[in-house]
């Protein structure tokens, strides 16, 4: 695993980390890693949730073969393009 070292904090900063880790039973060293991870991948998380809730709403959806519409779309002429194309 890679280490991180982080310079020129500000004295406050740190001291409000070691409060924060020590009200949650943790060495200041986890509860930056833990802040670290929560930033960084809370993206990912949320990403998944939504992915999961839009699963869950369209379970009940068939798939559309998107081949079959364009072969339609395409037989059918193309309603926008100008007449004089």
């Amino acid at each position: 695993m890679a280490q991180l070292l982080v310079r020129n904090l500000d004295d406050d900063l740190v001291s409000r980390l070691k409060m924060r880790a020590v009200a949650a039973g943790r060495s200041a060293e986890a509860e930056h890693r833990l802040i670290l991870e929560q930033a960084l991948r809370s993206d990912v998380k949320a990403f998944k949730e939504r992915a999961r809730r839009l699963r869950e709403r369209t379970k009940e959806h068939p798939l559309v073969d998107s081949v079959a519409l364009i072969r339609e779309f395409r037989d059918r002429g193309n309603p926008y393009a100008d007449e004089d194309d």
